[in-house]
């Protein structure tokens, strides 16, 4: 057995094997030190290897999928070996002492899981694959819980961002690729071809070409070869529900980078979790199809303006139609998860209850689609969607008539095939229900003969069915004319077998066999009518889902007094009465009211300073329009009396003090680096938020950068946005950016003590009220007292001489520095392009460089 196991160990490469044993898994070795661990498991041991014992744990088969779940999350991967053949066909193959056979069947990751147990309803569970061909990376995705599959192409600069909007749970690389994260699995480049990528494509997909499905480029073709090479493997030959590839366009969804999305809080929170996200405040979805559709449309809002108006006007039509959208939403409520039914079924994972779940949620999609066929103006979306909705109407009826109304989660006891579906079936349960009554008519006939009334037949999977009665009246069971022969002596209890019983037990197990041979033929039937239908039915599922979202944005909407966003063309950004949904939510479970704020930006005026105490609420204000942004690219309403958004092609969000001392970066170093990023990506028709740019230093340096960055976004840069500091002197910068305005948050003093009064106004911050803050945050009075003093002396000496921003007026443009380096680059160019080089002697040569060196400025010793 040990030698067995090692071969299988061995296969398993960096996964903890399972190792099937009867009714308990396995674990031997390191593995068993591993799982004992992380599950807080017994470990013992069993027999000896090189000379010491060996350690093992295990898991009981049918509470394998709670066990599962707790290593996966703690990063592991499990390999599961099964038995492959009964210990009678073991028997009969070997002799009696005959091993076994087992084999790996299965590895279970992060990101191939599909068993419902296992699974977030929520949340899609993605697999991503990514590689490079020649110099651009391709990216595949997939949730193979309902096969829906991605394929996209990005510049190499790109690809964290792109995997930060993917949030896969398992990532896929070539062996030896620079660019792999760290966490990335890594596989043989071989596998990551582009040629090998289109056949396998086309052979899962059974077509010719991928024409039908697209357009996709080499990368993309390399990346899709990968990630379906790594399913083959994890499956062992069994790939799961993949659907037709869709090639995602890089600039049809607003870029955010990954530290945008952590700003922002789209998906998960700062402490972790989904509480206090985005998602959570604004998730009204009745579905968990519905919910995973909403996590998708915020993590990639769209820059087509169509299509959002689109989504926009599906929302409107249900927010405006209360009953309507109640009607729904009860109706959707009831539905059960579609598509991940279908992924388990097509996987080889399904179940009779996962084929009822078909049955009803087809059902129900028809009863939904019928609600809405007969309503007029009906939104464009809306009607496109309708045709998934009315399909499968010949499957769901012969599902109806095949299957029990709530079949089981297990087929191995079958009874989840209907009556009156099979003739043969029906007779087959009538002749082992028939059996099962003679068992016990012959029961009641034995306890008659011998008079122990204490008599009883009973049956277990190791003897099957037996007469046992009490020790004290064995004896006469035992009298060599009583019919009955010895079987099995117990502590208190005899077991006897009997001519009449045996043929009984026959039947009965015959029949069984029968009915469940039958059984497991229709099931396998109609599991190959649900794959089939594939298709269709992850398109019904997938129109469900964006229902749910419409109807679920439209419900968050009339709760909420939100309202439908205008998403133009153009570069203006004018939002009534903007509010955070998060920060609201919050304040209201507290009985408190949110203070709503404008902010109008446009080609004149696209540069707002803001300044105002700590805790003012620069930063709710700075986030809060870039969620309203978000919202409404995402085809949602938003939090205002009215918003009107040219659209967006990248949002920045650089809010807030964090490290990453893992990969060396202190706070100002982060700072920097995404500060970095926004100077060089953000475009004319991006909208950037910046917080505190150079508070991670010396004043003067912290100073020189932020004003510096200032100029850049004005000047270069020249995109949409709002730039918070606690810099008074930068507000000089209105005398020079023509583009640039100055707002605060207003906060007053009242009898010593700070009222922060959450209200944006225009004009420039008359001071921090940090003093004011730090008192109540509660700073002992005496260091209140003495920082109060130093700072008198700090501002006497500024106004003495003129302070930390005195000389700045004249400080040219960061425009105007560049321009006259590039007058001087140009001067440069001349001198060169007139130059016969082949005419100058070294020496003359010599000299130039040396003029060159003096003109740079540069030491010519």
């Amino acid at each position: 057995m040990m030698a067995q196991y090692l071969a299988l160990r061995e296969d398993a490469g960096d996964c903890l094997l399972f190792y099937r044993m009867g009714d308990f898994f396995e674990l031997f070795f390191e593995d068993a030190k591993t799982a004992a661990a992380i599950l807080d498991i017994a470990l013992t041991t069993r027999g000896e290897h090189a000379g010491a014992p060996i350690p093992m744990c295990g898991v009981p088969v049918h509470a394998a999928e709670g066990y599962l779940a707790r290593l996966i999350k703690a990063g592991c991967r499990v390999a599961i070996a099964e038995q492959t053949e009964t210990p009678a066909e073991a028997k009969k193959r070997g002799g009696y002492k005959a091993l076994v056979a087992r084999d790996i069947v299965r590895f279970v990751t992060a990101g191939t899981l599909t068993e419902e147990s296992l699974l977030e309803p929520r949340r899609a569970n993605v697999l991503a694959a990514t590689c490079e061909v020649r110099g651009a990376v391709g990216i595949a995705a997939v949730d193979i819980s309902t096969g829906r599959m991605e394929l996209e192409e990005c510049a190499p600069a790109n690809l964290p961002a792109a995997l930060a909007r993917i949030g896969a749970s398992e990532l896929v690389v070539p062996e030896g690729w620079e660019l792999a994260p760290e966490s990335a699995i890594a596989r043989s480049a071989h596998e990551f071809s582009s040629e090998g990528g289109e056949a396998r494509l086309k052979l899962v997909h059974g077509v010719a070409t991928l024409d039908g499905f697209g357009t996709f480029t080499r990368p993309m073709l390399a990346a899709a070869g990968g990630l379906i090479a790594y399913l083959d493997h994890v499956g062992r030959g069994n790939l799961p529900l993949l659907l037709p590839p869709e090639a995602r366009r890089g600039d049809a969804v607003l870029a955010m980078d990954e530290a945008t999305r952590a700003s922002l809080e789209i998906l998960e929170s700062s402490g972790g979790g989904r509480k206090g996200s985005l998602i959570d405040a604004i998730d009204r979805c009745v579905t968990g199809a519905g919910a995973r559709q909403l996590a998708d449309d915020l993590s990639a809002p769209l820059t087509d303006r169509l299509a959002i108006a689109e989504r926009l006007e599906m929302v409107e039509w249900l927010h405006d139609d209360p009953l309507l959208r109640e009607d729904l939403r009860t109706s959707l409520r009831a539905l059960p998860d579609l598509g991940r039914a279908l992924g388990r079924v097509v996987a080889g994972r399904g179940s009779p209850r996962d084929l009822g779940q078909l049955r009803d949620g087809l059902s129900g999609a028809r009863s939904v689609g019928e609600r809405l066929a007969g309503m007029d103006g009906l939104p464009v979306l809306l009607e496109r969607l309708l045709p998934a909705l009315g399909g499968h109407a010949a499957l769901v009826d012969h599902f109806a008539r095949a299957l029990v109304e709530s079949p089981p989660t297990e087929r191995g006891q079958g009874g989840y095939i209907a009556a009156s579906y099979d003739a043969a079936l029906d007779e087959l349960r009538v002749m082992s229900g028939n059996a099962r009554r003679a068992i016990a008519a012959l029961e009641a006939k034995y306890r008659e003969e011998t008079g122990v009334s204490a008599l009883k037949i009973k049956h277990n999977n190791v003897l099957g069915y037996f007469v046992e009665v009490p020790q004290r009246h064995a004896d006469r069971l035992l009298e060599a004319d009583s019919g009955f022969s010895h079987r099995q002596t117990m502590a208190g209890a005899m077991r006897f077998n009997a001519l009449a019983l045996h043929e009984e037990a026959a039947r009965i197990t015959e029949a069984g066999a029968h009915a469940l041979a039958a059984e497991e033929s229709h099931f396998e039937a109609l599991v190959g009518e649900a794959v089939a239908a594939r298709r269709g039915i992850a398109a019904t599922a997938a129109a469900l889902a964006r229902i749910d979202v419409a109807a679920g944005q439209a419900e968050r909407a009339a709760e909420g007094g939100w309202t439908k966003p205008q998403v133009v063309d153009g570069l203006s950004l004018e939002i009534a009465g903007g509010r955070h949904p998060v920060v609201e939510d919050a304040l209201a479970r507290q009985g408190e009211r949110f203070v709503a704020n404008d902010c109008r930006l446009a080609s004149h005026d696209r540069l707002w300073l803001i300044g105002g105490p700590n805790m003012g609420g620069k930063s709710t204000f700075l986030r809060q329009n870039a969620l309203i942004v978000l919202l409404a690219q995402a085809g949602g309403f938003v939090p205002a009396r009215s918003a009107r958004i040219g659209m967006v092609d990248r949002l920045f969000s650089r809010v807030g003090a964090s490290d990453n001392l893992a990969r060396g970066r202190s706070t100002f170093m982060v700072e920097m680096v995404e500060t970095a990023a926004i100077l060089a990506q953000a475009t004319p028709a991006s909208f950037v938020i910046l917080d505190e740019v150079g508070r991670g230093t010396s004043t003067y340096d912290g100073l020189a950068l932020a004003w510096a960055v200032a100029e850049a976004v004005h000047e270069t840069n020249r995109c949409r946005c709002l730039f918070a500091t606690h810099y008074h002197e930068l507000a000089r910068l209105a005398e020079t950016c023509e583009a640039l305005s100055l707002h605060h948050v207003r906060a007053r003093e009242w009898k010593g003590d700070l009222v922060l009064l959450h209200e944006l106004a225009e004009g420039p911050a008359d001071r921090s009220y940090g003093l004011a803050v730090a008192r109540l945050a509660g700073v002992p009075p005496k260091v209140i007292s003495r920082a109060k003093s130093v700072l008198e002396k700090l501002e006497k000496g500024r106004a003495e001489t003129g302070g930390l921003a005195a000389g700045l007026g004249d400080l040219p443009l960061f425009a105007a520095a560049q321009v006259t380096r590039e007058a001087e680059c140009d001067t440069l160019r001349e001198k060169l392009r007139d130059m016969d080089v082949d005419a100058l002697a070294p020496r003359d040569a010599l000299e130039i460089l040396y003029d060159l060196k003096r003109e740079a400025g540069s030491d010519t010793q």
